[in-house]
């Protein structure tokens, strides 16, 4: 296949590019190449293009920026979203777009699947929300996937956060009251290239298999990077003072993923691990 990655340069976007690329003809535009707030610009990028098939990793990423940056965030995240569908409506290329376990409010007491109801509580889940109103609104070919708590080598992310703050403080305080599922951007390239290969339609839930707070995940990051003589103190979330609020529980279910495509994802420990020993 012939395939645009929109945001190639992005740390998932670059992962893509390296694990499509081995097989498919993959093309990669960002933010230098054109403005996805612009209907123009995105219709010019896929026709010139000629792909079969359009991926969206382009995304405004900040959290906590979003909150005051709302135009910004909708202007990518969900305008962006509804210009690309609509690029891609026309010649009916298959659109593939991520989305985020943050569309969630948190209050469930068991893992999110796809049918579940949507209730953002951040300005970031309602553009994410946005963008996926407008890719089932503007297009019948279509893979959404919702991911949660990415890292990867080519972005800023958790990881390199705490390591790069455990090394220079010697303390790190972390909060314990927000479950989830780390995910690798490695896996999740991996989990796309299943899916689009299958010619799957709908929505997915993918992320690495298992739970943790971020508490939780920062004692396995500093125990599989050997950095030792590092203090962490479980807080809550209110103490931190983040500009965003996040869900206390946005755990995703995977079942679909698994039934319809006879693999599962690795333990997201197991990832670490294998990510640890390679960055």
């Amino acid at each position: 296949m012939k395939i645009l990655v929109l945001g190639h340069n992005g740390m998932l976007g670059t992962d893509l590019v390296t694990t499509l690329g081995g097989v498919h003809d993959v093309i990669g535009k960002d933010v230098e190449d054109f403005d996805i707030a612009s209907a123009t610009h995105c219709r010019r990028v896929v026709e010139e293009s000629g792909a079969d098939m359009v991926i969206n990793a382009a995304a405004y990423t900040n959290v906590d920026g979003c909150e005051t940056d709302e135009a910004g965030c909708f202007s990518v995240n969900a305008d962006g979203m509804k210009n690309v569908a609509l690029a891609c409506r026309e010649p009916g290329t298959k659109l593939v777009h991520f989305s985020t376990d943050y569309v969630f409010d948190g209050t469930k007491a068991a893992p999110y699947v796809e049918e579940d109801a949507c209730n953002p509580i951040n300005v970031y889940g309602r553009s994410k929300l946005k963008g996926e109103e407008y890719l089932r609104k503007f297009s019948d070919n279509y893979i959404l996937l919702r991911t949660s708590w990415l890292y990867g080598k080519n972005g800023r992310n958790f990881v390199g956060a705490i390591v790069e703050k455990a090394e220079k403080t010697g303390k790190l305080e972390v909060v314990d009251d927000q479950t989830g599922s780390p995910t690798c951007t490695v896996d999740l390239a991996a989990a796309v290239k299943v899916l689009v290969e299958g010619d799957y339609r709908g929505v997915f839930h993918v992320t690495n298999r298992g739970t943790c707070s971020w508490y939780q995940f920062a004692l396995k990051i500093l125990e599989y990077k050997g950095v030792e003589n590092v203090r962490i103190v479980p807080i809550k979330s209110a103490k931190l003072g983040k500009g965003a609020p996040r869900p206390e529980y946005s755990v995703l279910s995977c079942k679909k993923f698994a039934d319809a495509t006879h693999r599962t994802m690795r333990f997201w420990q197991i990832a670490l691990k294998d990510y640890m020993a390679g960055a």
